[in-house]
């Protein structure tokens, strides 16, 4: 039985709900950014005890085939953007396409009338973030930075990072206190930031 859990977005979240899941002797099959599988025998107490604990900590259960897409698309692009070494080399669109196996322009609809933004502004939201990350981290150049995340000059990068944040990629690394948004935040109309203490 495959469930889909709104804000699971980070390692961090797949913990908390990975105790939440033994604290209900519920023994997941798979547990992945957005989604757990569970034996198709759980029965409906151990469920309604897992929704409730679930709540209890900020995440959500979706019933809804169009939202639990949306979430899926959703956790493809914080993989794409925070999760992997160097994303993939090739059109963003494409990408979500081959993980989510529905038309782009289907999901493209249907994530505006959701989340009330488009998909590459979400993409956007996401990589400026990132960027700030690695940033902070001060281990890659400018330069690198880019060609890490798929601009196709320092200076495009630099640009969007300042009409995103008002500040240049270098303003921002001189700032002794360096602003930055969990990534279960980015593109959420109010603030739905799941608690951890379930980690704790």
């Amino acid at each position: 039985m495959r469930l889909f859990i709104k804000y699971m977005v980070s390692i961090r979240c797949i913990s908390a709900v990975k105790k939440i899941l033994k604290d209900c002797h519920i023994q997941p099959e798979n547990t992945h950014l957005g989604e757990i599988e569970i034996p198709d025998s759980t029965d409906k107490e151990k469920i309604a005890l897992l929704q409730a604990k679930l709540l209890a900590v900020g995440f959500e259960l979706m019933e809804d085939k169009k939202a639990q897409m949306i979430e899926k698309t959703i956790n493809v692009i914080i993989d794409m953007i925070h999760n992997q070494e160097d994303g993939p080399k090739m059109n963003y669109s494409e990408y979500i396409i081959q993980k989510i196996h529905f038309d782009y322009t289907y999901i493209s609809n249907v994530f505006s009338h959701l989340k009330g933004m488009t998909i590459q502004h979400f993409i956007i939201l996401h990589k400026i973030e990132r960027i700030k990350e690695l940033i902070i981290y001060n281990e890659l150049t400018i330069s690198e930075i880019a060609w890490k995340m798929n601009y196709s000059s320092a200076a495009h990068l630099s640009n969007q990072f300042k009409k995103m944040t008002g500040l240049s990629p270098s303003t921002f690394k001189a700032l002794k206190i360096r602003f930055r948004t969990p990534i279960e935040n980015l593109g959420n109309e109010s603030i739905h930031s799941a608690s951890l203490q379930a980690a704790n």
